[in-house]
């Protein structure tokens, strides 16, 4: 099975795992430093899993898994101390900070590769082309629960039709992002909405009901594009833009909807298991090579320089806290 056949049939799978077998013998204290533990956002999960998947190439006898329980309850469990390597859809928040720091874990954060919040409509609607923040603001608001329920509520130009939502789970980074970048509040998210962790879910959603409105990461449009209707957003400049060409991303010109992805990695594991360094250091090198065929967006050339020499220094703690969404990434590593 090939890489993308591969990321087809189980990237979705939110206890889904990858064990590369070890082919040596060990004892029980050896295994656990040679191996290497990887959960979190179900955004960027792909790039884990083709990294994981390469590296056992290259080291058969590592022992990496890779598992998506959403970036919140990845956090917890990297938290708790119980992975080495949390992936994130956002950056991490100041109270799961307060719960590293507790358990005593401190971490360093890296960015991987861009994401953009893919707008998706049915394929029979022919009206919502372009939508503004403050439309989307209107659609998405908590205050907006049970109020703003017709098309036509949220633009008269628009038809008098039933307004069907589809978005990640309010647990997800996707969700945090998104409810921040057009409520201006992380969480001030409606809640009457059909919700799921799997984003695949909400593709079928939104294909399958001709009045539905959801939104995505970028890999699950690219994967489904031939059932969908992308929406562009309006920019802060006036131009309506979409993240695909892919290219938007990269340039920031789809904005606020373009954002950074992370592993956060435990500074406890690095100083105790080589593994854990080998593996991160492997897939700061490779995992460029595999970004854009799992549907994500490559950094800058001079982020992946940064990000290199950051891990290089072994500097823990975020810069990212204090960013908004759609200031350039560079910015902030």
């Amino acid at each position: 099975m090939n890489r993308r056949s591969l990321f087809k049939s189980s990237c979705y799978l939110t206890n889904f795992m990858l064990i590369i077998s070890s082919i040596t013998a060990c004892n029980g204290g050896q295994e656990l430093k040679s191996q290497v533990s990887i959960d979190g956002a179900a955004v960027g999960f792909p790039i884990s899993l083709a990294v994981a998947e390469e590296y056992g190439k290259v080291k058969p006898q590592a022992q990496v898994s890779v598992a998506s329980s959403g970036t919140g309850g990845g956090i917890s469990k990297f938290c708790n101390g119980d992975i080495d390597i949390v992936g994130a859809s956002r950056t991490i928040r100041d109270e799961e900070i307060k719960k590293c720091s507790s358990k005593k874990i401190e971490f360093v954060e890296l960015p991987i590769a861009l994401d953009g919040i893919a707008v998706i409509a049915n394929r029979k609607n022919n009206f919502a082309k372009c939508l503004t923040i403050k439309e989307l603001d209107k659609i998405w608001n908590a205050k907006s629960d049970g109020k703003i329920l017709n098309w036509n509520q949220v633009n008269p130009k628009f038809p008098n039709q039933k307004l069907k939502l589809y978005a990640p789970a309010s647990d997800t980074g996707t969700f945090d992002y998104m409810t921040q970048a057009v409520t201006g509040k992380a969480k001030k998210g409606r809640t009457d909405y059909t919700p799921s962790h799997n984003q695949n879910l909400l593709v079928q959603g939104v294909s399958g009901d001709a009045t539905a409105l959801g939104y995505v990461g970028i890999s699950y449009y690219i994967q489904n594009q031939d059932k969908l209707n992308l929406v562009a957003v309006e920019s802060p400049t006036g131009k309506c833009e979409k993240p695909v060409p892919v290219d938007n991303v990269i340039k920031n010109t789809y904005t606020p909807l373009s954002r950074p992805l992370f592993i956060y990695v435990s500074k406890k594991s690095l100083d105790n298991k080589p593994a854990v360094k080998e593996f991160v250091d492997f897939y700061l090198d490779n995992s460029w090579k595999w970004v854009d065929s799992v549907g994500y967006v490559a950094l800058p050339d001079e982020a992946y320089v940064k990000v290199k020499q950051k891990f290089a220094k072994g500097e823990t703690g975020t810069k990212f806290k204090k960013s908004k969404p759609g200031e350039p990434i560079t910015n902030f590593i």
